[in-house]
């Protein structure tokens, strides 16, 4: 059964994004910039090299050295998980175990995402070898559950095998399929089993149902209002927060963040993203920017 281990991870935690400079490396003092920002501005917790982190189209020395340069900060890293999912096994190990070393809460899972159909004991195999990689730090595991980027789903009976087989190791699960049923069924494998679905909404059911928090892209750009409709159950936050994120509905999400960051923080630079993700079309943001600036001056009035 899961128990205590990595449950300081709760609330609202932004996916957060990752900064990109002129030569295609990660900026890591931008990154590190709006991690302090988010943080004091309605954040329990970050994610850290995720999807909207562009954490795959970095290397592994790369991502390795964003991860290091969060710890040689002065930010709480036992407010932060990181992704540390690879498609070779050996990658994943590398990056859960630096993780472990610096001593982040948690590291982020997504399944070795290139061989499709494959078996449960096949994904069991990789938990159970990066378990036993990093048994001398036992950094918590969360699985990444996003079967539409990954092609790969944590299916429920295959998570509740791996509760059972390895406890509290599996700490919990970020959902990204935005599939609520299977996001219940996942949080009641455990009381101690900690889910994060991917959206706003579903902060209600955080406070005070089955759910750890959310881990969310547009918490990048809506933290304060997330943290009043979790913190305080304020509805109307709730709302705006939610309008902030229907803003990308059929469009791309990462590079539509990344342009939003930028006009929020007055700072072109951040709409740079890593190819293959291209920046996002002028009419685009500038229908962001307007829909996001409308949002905030209701709040303002």
């Amino acid at each position: 059964m899961a128990g205590k281990l990595g449950q300081g991870l709760q609330g609202v935690i932004a996916a957060i994004a990752t900064a990109v400079d002129e030569r295609g490396e990660p900026d890591c003092a931008r990154s590190i910039a709006l991690a302090r920002f988010l943080l004091a501005n309605g954040c329990d917790g970050l994610n850290v090299l995720g999807t909207t982190g562009e954490a795959t189209s970095f290397s592994l020395d790369q991502r390795r050295r964003v991860m290091t340069a969060y710890a040689e900060s002065d930010l709480p890293l036992t407010r932060m998980m990181v992704g540390t999912g690879a498609a070779a096994l050996a990658d994943a190990i590398a990056l859960t175990r630096h993780a472990a070393e610096l001593g982040f809460a948690g590291a982020l899972v997504l399944p070795p995402f290139y061989y499709k159909g494959v078996p449960d004991e096949g994904l069991v195999a990789v938990i159970e070898t990066i378990l036993s990689a990093t048994a001398a730090r036992p950094i918590p595991l969360y699985l990444y559950h996003f079967p539409a980027q990954s092609g790969l789903p944590w299916h429920v009976a295959l998570v509740r095998r791996l509760v059972r087989s390895f406890g509290d190791r599996i700490a919990g699960l970020k959902d990204s399929s935005g599939d609520m049923a299977y996001a219940r069924e996942a949080a009641a494998i455990d009381p101690s089993f900690r889910v994060f679905p991917s959206a706003e909404a579903a902060l209600p059911q955080a406070r005070s149902g089955p759910f750890a928090g959310c881990i969310s892209a547009t918490a990048n750009l809506n933290s304060d209002l997330c943290a009043r409709a979790y913190r305080s159950g304020d509805s109307a936050a709730l709302a705006e927060a939610v309008a902030i994120r229907k803003l990308f509905d059929g469009k791309p999400l990462v590079p539509g963040i990344k342009a939003l960051l930028a006009h929020i923080h007055g700072d072109a630079q951040w709409a740079r993203v890593q190819p293959p993700l291209f920046g996002y079309p002028a009419a685009d943001r500038a229908a962001a920017i307007a829909g996001y600036d409308t949002v905030r001056a209701k709040r303002v009035a």
